[in-house]
Order: C-alpha cells, then structure tokens, then sequence
C-alpha cells in the first residue's frame, strides 16, 4: 500500500541531502555540454539503479528485531546528519571526460556510468535504505527516492548555477543535516522507549 507521507517524508530527506552533493554539479556540467534530455535519461536511470539496491538492503533491516532496527537507524541518520555538517565542500569537483559525440546512446552512457560510479555508498543510498527499514514501505520509499533524486538530477542539469545563486548551500546543508538529526532522535527515542 503507498503512503503518501512516506513518500514525502523520504522525497524531503533525499532531496535536501542530495541537493548539495557532487552529482548535482556533475549534472550541471555534463548538462552544459550536451542536450539535457539525454544527459537526465541516464543519470535517471542509474538514480533508479541505487534506489533498488537501497530499498533491497533497507528490506533486509526489516527482518531484525524491531527496536534493534530503530536503535541502527537512529545511529544512521545522525552520522548522515554529522557528515553534511562537517563535509568539507570542494568548488573543483571530479573533471568529467566529455562523450566523443552527442548520441544518445553516448551522452547518456557518460551519464549513467558516472552517477552509478558516484553514488555507490552515497550517503544518499544509505538514508534511503534506512528509510525502507524504518517505514517497511519499500515502494513508498522508493518512489519517494527515486523521485527526489530525479528532482535534484533536473535541477542540476537545467539550472543548478540559478539555484545556487539564491539559495546558498551552506542552508540547504544545514536544513538536510536539521532533518536527518530529528529523524535520528525520533529513531533513538522508539529504540529507547
């Protein structure tokens, strides 16, 4: 069954903690140089990719006892919480090697190899897979990552620059960092009580 404040709750977790992340402004080059719609095709895909994995790990979580799994997922949620606060961010990230040529079957290739290649272990990929744990709603989860991501890969492509330009990241940071640490002591707080 979805639940729609499931899937909100994780598209708000996702999206702020990706926001700042280095695949946006690998989105926002690769979208500079090349159509975007094939640029978002394969960075859609590998997004997709992660969440599966995510979701499959988070269901496995589910198995354990149950106040168990709260007192992992609180611990989770605050080292992501501790990680956005005091992550070092770099101006000059990873230099991506442009496709030979602008087919579809190359741009997109670029950009799904390079997401699935980033974001394995992202901290992204473990908040969703907490998420799964914590709800036992793999499909709310999911689609609310999956979502969530797409969302911020769009931004990142068509106009990450403009974005930033008002909203400065350190407060996209900060308020991902708030979320997660008042999901990390609702967690506790069920483990505990």
């Amino acid at each position: 069954m979805i639940s729609f404040t499931v899937m909100a709750i994780t598209f708000g977790v996702v999206f702020l903690a990706e926001l700042p992340d280095k695949t946006a402004l690998a989105g926002l080059m690769l979208g500079t140089r090349y159509r975007a719609s094939y640029v978002f095709a394969g960075v859609a895909a590998a997004f997709a990719v992660h969440v599966a994995l995510a979701i499959a790990a988070g269901s496995v979580l589910t198995l354990l006892p149950q106040r168990l799994v709260q007192g992992v997922v609180g611990v989770l949620f605050l080292a992501g919480a501790l990680v956005l606060l005091f992550r070092k961010h770099d101006d000059d990230e990873e230099n991506i090697k442009p496709p030979a040529d602008q087919s579809f079957w190359k741009v997109s290739g670029a950009g799904f190899m390079l997401i699935l290649v980033a974001e394995f272990g992202d901290l992204t990929q473990i908040m969703t897979a907490n998420l799964a744990a914590r709800y036992d709603n793999p499909i709310s989860v999911g689609v609310g990552a999956v979502l969530a991501l797409w969302a911020v890969a769009a931004i990142g492509i068509l106009g990450g620059k403009t974005l930033m330009k008002y909203v400065p990241l350190r407060l996209i940071t900060k308020v991902a960092a708030a979320l997660m640490l008042a999901l990390s002591a609702f967690s506790l707080y069920e483990a505990l009580g």
